[in-house]
């Protein structure tokens, strides 16, 4: 089981995150899973298999590879038969007996700029799972003109999130 975090503002290896986003936009929320053992040995295999992107209607490649950091995975986003490819950066990878999750940030290209983590915590029988969130518009380019429309956008992803690991 190991631990790496050396750069990652949501700071997943963490219980209470305390970001200094700056003029970023700040989004946490815990929801709780269920309880027992076998939940959390499969919703914390399936966190960091990417499965919260994968089972919310996102693509991830290369596909069925780990969380691992310093990886950089292509996410498509589709939506009305447009693929939007979402270049990221795995920043953090906590992989603890109480634990599991992960952090990415996002590369030039991506339609926002910022950082997003899923991370698995078992709290007693008690399995819950957050989502965090550090986000902007993208500094230039198209997608910076929209970025209304892609708040709206995040707001149901992360709808799906919640339900993605259940």
């Amino acid at each position: 089981m190991a631990t790496s975090v050396p750069q990652a503002l949501t700071q997943p290896h963490l219980d209470v995150w305390r970001p200094e986003a700056g003029r970023l936009r700040r989004f946490e929320k815990t929801v709780t899973l269920g309880d027992g053992d076998a939940l959390w040995e499969r919703a914390a295999a399936d966190v960091l298999l990417w499965r919260v992107k994968t089972r919310s209607g996102f693509e991830v490649h290369p596909d069925g590879a780990p969380a691992a950091a310093g990886a950089r995975p292509t996410i498509i986003a589709g939506w009305a038969g447009v693929r939007i490819q979402e270049p990221v950066e795995v920043v953090a990878v906590v992989d603890e007996p109480t634990r599991v999750g992960f952090a990415y940030r996002t590369l030039p290209g991506h339609p926002v700029q910022g950082e997003e983590a899923f991370i698995v915590r078992r709290v007693d029988a008690r399995v819950e799972f957050t989502i965090r969130s550090l986000t902007r518009p993208a500094p230039s380019g198209p997608w910076r003109t929209l970025f209304p429309l892609l708040r709206v956008a995040q707001i149901v992803a992360r709808r799906r999130y919640e339900r993605a690991l259940r």
